[in-house]
């Protein structure tokens, strides 16, 4: 089995800060991270081959040169393989434009069974990435996949949805984007370390995976990020004493009058 992981560097977000006259991220010192959905993706995929011996994980990601570190540690998880697609040509591509240089790349990587990603990533939280790419591909998706169990040719799914789950049935290839419940991703053994440091990162710009290069990059991106700002925060709140229902109304009330609010 062939299974393709797109995973994404992202920076660790205990340590974002906003410029209040930009309203952009400050990146400069911020330690860059793999983004955490994505880890349980690449888990999943190492969960079948540890009961598939003969499958091939493979990860791929766009972004800068030193997203290969990042490539790194995945291999040092146990991946097989890794891509990075990194092109000036490529910099400052939205979903849709990122999209379609990873569906690109993975057709260039070839057959494929499976495709994870993470649910979304950290420093976008937009969830759209996984799905575009599953279109451009014209393969079917499911995402938010909590649970996941492979059964001969088919797999089986517990999606996450807001009031509640569904079990879906489908068959590869097919692209599943994961959330958090879906596993506890590995550590990195000592073995895997030293694999990771002596791996060879494949580096593919836009013209090795013959994307067309109207459909990537800022110029082609029909989104962009106006600003970016840290929310102020709430005011404290105020508890409201009461043994029932009516004391609990009563009081709130009196509390408001007092405050002249009503």
């Amino acid at each position: 089995m062939n299974i393709v992981v797109c995973v994404k560097q992202v920076p660790n977000t205990n340590e974002i800060k906003i410029n209040p006259e930009t309203g952009t991220l400050i990146r400069e010192g911020v330690e860059s991270i793999l983004n955490h959905d994505d880890a349980n993706a690449l888990e999943q995929a190492l969960q079948i081959k540890d009961t598939q011996p003969d499958t091939k994980v493979t990860v791929i990601t766009m972004g800068p040169p030193q997203a290969k570190e990042m490539l790194q540690e995945c291999i040092a998880m146990g991946a097989d393989e890794a891509i990075l697609l990194s092109d000036r040509a490529l910099g400052g591509s939205d979903t849709w434009a990122t999209s379609n240089a990873l569906a690109a790349g993975i057709k260039k990587i070839g057959e494929y069974d499976l495709i994870f990603a993470g649910r979304q990533a950290i420093d976008g939280d937009t969830a759209q990435v996984g799905p575009q790419i599953a279109e451009k591909l014209g393969v079917p998706q499911v995402t938010y996949v909590k649970e996941f169990k492979l059964e001969a040719d088919e797999i089986l799914v517990k999606r996450a949805l807001e009031d509640g789950y569904e079990l879906l049935k489908l068959r590869p290839p097919c692209v599943l984007t994961a959330i958090k419940e879906l596993n506890t991703p590995r550590y990195m053994s000592i073995r895997g370390i030293l694999k990771g440091a002596k791996a060879d990162i494949r580096v593919w710009s836009a013209e090795d995976i013959g994307v067309d290069q109207d459909t990537v990059g800022l110029k082609a991106s029909p989104t962009n990020v106006f600003r970016s700002f840290t929310p102020k925060p709430k005011g404290k709140g105020v508890p409201v004493a009461g043994d029932t229902a009516k004391e609990l109304a009563e009081n709130l009330i009196k509390g408001l009058k007092e405050k002249h609010i009503i």
